[in-house]
């Protein structure tokens, strides 16, 4: 599909977009949670974006599961519409009443959802609502890699088909997502734009450096240290990494990996570090609070994503650059993207045990050059600033409302 002038192609039964669009932009942004109280990469780029966003003239009414305190936080222009353990149709209902009147109001002039399944509720608006969909990954795949079952794993992949019908434009944190979108669900390509995801300050923020770092958390400061922060579940591919320490602890004594993270598959995890043998060379750490994620990063002389399916974008590896430590990322999905042009090395070879105990070795031991934490962190300066990435994501609401520059 070509774009037509003077007029943008709308979803089927929706009016064609003027190139009028306003000085400012009033977007109602519907999401799962609220970032302080709920950390994963989708509720911390609506976080973000709810924070930077209106410095680029649009303003943000904000909808999301979680306590009072998102109001206070946000000033009041991000709303919980109910807690994330209320039953489901609780919530379609709540969702269904806040966002049907802050639309009802006459006030909002773009939809933009980073969730399908609570899109659900407002489908009627979204078919007359300029709509762009923020797509962080496919629900129903994800379901799926985790174990669901045939059912489960379909009926999330109807919702998503048909909330994405009404999609006017789809924003999307890599080229390998955009391929999803396109091959799963029937995604004109021209409907989609690309926008990485962003790092908070916090992280460019040089506050210690890696003697430092150590010292402050207690780590050893003659052992050469990997870390990986991730959600615990199965398509992390944290039991690859795992048993890759086994085989890299033959070549490198002292090499310590530090797990930081919690979820469903944290006991097995713990169990197969004591299976092997590996108490010394693997911690688990438990969850690690966001403000100090940037001083465990300095600690470390090298990240590790091992990824075995579904990585959209790798918001980790971009974290772990701005504040100075060197990612080193499998070849799936869009995690190549966020180092490749930083260092082809960055990359591994290939996933699994073997690969990642290959790779870890030959830049521990000086096989292969990765950059330095100065060159690692402007890097990320240039790429991964919040401030750019609400530009770019302000420029394509302005596009859906009629404005081609």
């Amino acid at each position: 599909m070509t774009l037509p002038h003077p007029a943008i192609d709308a979803p089927p039964g929706r009016p064609s977009l003027s190139l009028v669009s306003p000085a400012r932009v009033t977007s109602l942004q519907i999401g799962i949670g609220w970032f302080p109280e709920t950390p994963g990469g989708l509720d911390c780029v609506y976080y973000n974006l709810a924070k930077q966003l209106p410095g680029q003239g649009v303003d943000v009414v904000g909808l999301v599961a979680g306590s009072d305190q998102v109001a206070r936080d946000s000033g009041g222009h991000v709303t919980s519409f109910g807690r994330h353990d209320d039953d489901w149709k609780s919530r379609m209902r709540a969702i269904r009443a806040n966002a049907g009147a802050a639309l009802k109001s006459g006030g909002v002039d773009l939809i933009a959802s980073h969730f399908g399944l609570y899109s659900l509720p407002i489908y009627d608006h979204l078919r007359k609502t300029p709509f762009v969909m923020h797509f962080h990954g496919p629900w129903a795949f994800e379901c799926a890699a985790e174990g669901g079952g045939f059912m489960a794993s379909r009926s999330r992949w109807l919702i998503e088909k048909a909330v994405y019908r009404a999609a006017d434009r789809f924003i999307v944190l890599s080229d390998a997502f955009a391929q999803v979108l396109v091959k799963q669900y029937g995604v004109p390509r021209d409907r989609i734009e690309i926008v990485p995801g962003g790092v908070a300050d916090s992280f460019f923020n040089e506050h210690a450096g890696p003697a430092e770092a150590r010292q402050l958390l207690n780590l050893p400061a003659d052992r050469p240290i990997l870390l990986t922060v991730r959600r615990l579940c199965r398509r992390m591919g944290l039991e690859d990494l795992i048993d890759a320490i086994g085989d890299l602890k033959e070549a490198v004594p002292d090499v310590l990996l530090l797990i930081g993270g919690k979820g469903p598959i944290e006991a097995d995890l713990k169990r197969r570090i004591e299976e092997r043998g590996l108490e010394r060379h693997v911690r688990m750490l438990g969850f690690i609070p966001d403000a100090d994620l940037p001083l465990y990063y300095r600690a470390a002389d090298l990240s590790v994503v091992p990824s075995v399916t579904l990585e959209g974008f790798g918001l980790v590896a971009a974290e772990s650059l701005a504040a100075g430590c060197p990612a080193m990322v499998t070849p799936v999905g869009g995690l190549p993207s966020v180092v490749k042009d930083l260092s082809p090395g960055l990359v591994f070879d290939e996933g699994g045990p073997a690969g990642l105990a290959d790779g870890l070795a030959a830049v521990l031991l000086g096989v292969i050059k990765v950059p330095d934490r100065v060159l690692c962190r402007h890097f990320a300066l240039d790429r991964y600033k919040w401030s750019l990435v609400a530009e770019r994501t302000a420029r394509v609401y302005r596009k859906v409302l009629g404005g081609l520059t």
